[in-house]
């Protein structure tokens, strides 16, 4: 998606939500970020079942979130946030996970809108990890793995980065001294993890030596 047109999205989200139109408003943003989302999920959970069942556990937080969305930061930003905390959930309890999270209402948009991003990303992201280079990113530890997808693949800002890490699951979120120190470890743990898949590549013969 361009800048131009998370732009538009962002104001049409913000739109429907100053309407009171909260369903309009969740499946405008599942239909607009769900499939990049889907993606993120996939590269963490390497079980498209898993993966799937996070994203249905997301696309709910998300709709039950929305009335209490403040605009402190994007959408998008926002929407990661809870995508990361529900995969953090997810992983953490996988045994309790059928008593967690309940489905969505029936024959409400959001729920068959939640299947549409697996079935529109799902070749994409074969081709992807069939890739040597997707290889070597899938042995760094999951935290180094966010970080590349979230930094590379999605380009979010250092400080909306670091506000999905910090997004806390209630309450008022970090300060701004917060999330400039957040920001600033991110990128030196960033510089790291560069340095040290550039040397894999390079070990691997996919990266010619500087």
């Amino acid at each position: 998606m361009q800048p131009e047109q998370r732009e538009e999205l962002e104001r049409e989200i913000r739109a429907l939500c100053d309407r009171g139109e909260l369903q309009g408003a969740a499946a405008a943003a599942v239909r607009g970020y769900g499939p990049e989302i889907y993606g993120f999920l996939v590269a963490f959970h390497r079980q498209k079942d898993d993966a799937s069942e996070v994203f249905a556990a997301f696309t709910e937080r998300l709709w039950r979130g929305l009335p209490g969305f403040e605009w402190q930061c994007s959408f998008r930003t926002w929407a990661y946030a809870i995508a990361r905390n529900t995969s953090l959930t997810y992983r953490r309890q996988a045994r309790r996970r059928a008593e967690l999270y309940g489905p969505l209402p029936d024959g409400s948009q959001l729920s068959a809108l939640e299947q549409q991003p697996r079935s529109e990303t799902a070749s994409y992201l074969k081709t992807q990890r069939q890739t040597r280079m997707a290889a070597l990113r899938e042995s760094l530890p999951r935290e180094d793995q966010e970080l590349l997808v979230l930094r590379v693949d999605r380009k979010l800002a250092w400080k909306d980065l670091a506000r999905v890490v910090l997004h806390p699951r209630d309450g008022l979120g970090p300060s701004d001294e917060v999330l400039d120190r957040e920001a600033a470890r991110l990128r030196k743990r960033f510089q790291i993890v560069k340095e040290q898949l550039y040397e894999m590549g390079r070990r691997e013969g996919l990266i010619s030596d500087r």
